[in-house]
């Protein structure tokens, strides 16, 4: 059983793309075409399950069209409307000291050089030109801008952080 602490969500996929079972896929991070890795992760009902590609192509930057094996038909394809598609962090450890999206730090604990522990990302906003960490700290949300300056240290097997943010950034 694969469970939520073992993955990271990539995307979401959306409506079925013709009759032969191929689903738009809409995704933050491209780490499935960067790792070997032969399947994607969807949420179905509740539960993590791996579906193995058949073949992927992309349509844009953050799109693409997925076939899964045994999905034939548009009716199919159908059922995986709006399913959120994850991948396996061991997997995404390995591209991670290449170029990891910021998507991949979710769950990610956070200390600072100078304030201590932060919290745990929870989310990434990436909707302005500046990204950033959306970290939950003592009961609030703290905004981290993300930046690779920013990071001293990365343990992806503990999934910490350690970041010295210049004076004026963090305000606790």
């Amino acid at each position: 059983m694969i469970r939520k602490d073992e993955v990271y969500k990539i995307g979401i996929l959306n409506k079925p793309h013709g009759v032969k079972g191929e689903v738009s896929f809409t995704f933050t991070d491209d780490v499935f075409d960067r790792v070997d890795c032969d399947y994607l992760i969807c949420l179905m009902d509740g539960i993590l399950v791996p579906f193995y590609l058949e073949e992927y192509r992309f349509r844009s930057d953050n799109a693409a069209l997925v076939k899964f094996e045994g999905i034939d038909t548009a009716e199919q394809a159908r059922r995986f409307t709006n399913v959120e598609v994850y991948f396996p962090l061991r997997l995404a450890a390995k591209a991670a000291d290449e170029a990891p999206s910021w998507s991949y730090f979710v769950g990610f604990e956070v200390a600072d050089v100078e304030h201590g522990d932060l919290g745990r990302v929870v989310a990434v906003d990436d909707t302005t030109i500046n990204t950033l960490f959306v970290i939950e700290h003592e009961g609030r949300e703290l905004l981290v801008p993300a930046h690779e300056e920013f990071i001293c240290e990365l343990d992806h097997e503990q999934r910490r952080m350690l970041l010295k943010i210049p004076r004026g950034l963090l305000h606790l």
